[in-house]
């Protein structure tokens, strides 16, 4: 899957469940993608550089969301102004 597409499906997803939902593990990311979990990984690790999507780990999980998106969206501003 190329790049943009997975970034578009991904974001819309997101955007779409966001009233309810606001962090996906990476196995929800990877069933949106339809891809292997490598090539997920690749994409989505992409698109944490590039500032599509955010992770939140609290040590022993790591979640994903979208910029200012939920309760850690306060905590992004913080870490930023550091």
């Amino acid at each position: 899957m190329e790049y943009e597409e997975a970034k578009a499906k991904i974001v819309d997803e997101l955007q779409r469940k966001s009233k309810t939902k606001t962090k996906f593990y990476f196995s929800d990311l990877a069933k949106l993608l339809e891809a292997k979990p490598r090539d997920a990984k690749k994409l989505v690790n992409q698109m944490v550089t590039d500032g599509a999507l955010v992770y939140w780990s609290s040590g022993s999980t790591t979640m994903y969301s979208l910029p200012g998106v939920g309760k850690q969206a306060a905590a992004e501003h913080e870490e930023k102004e550091e």
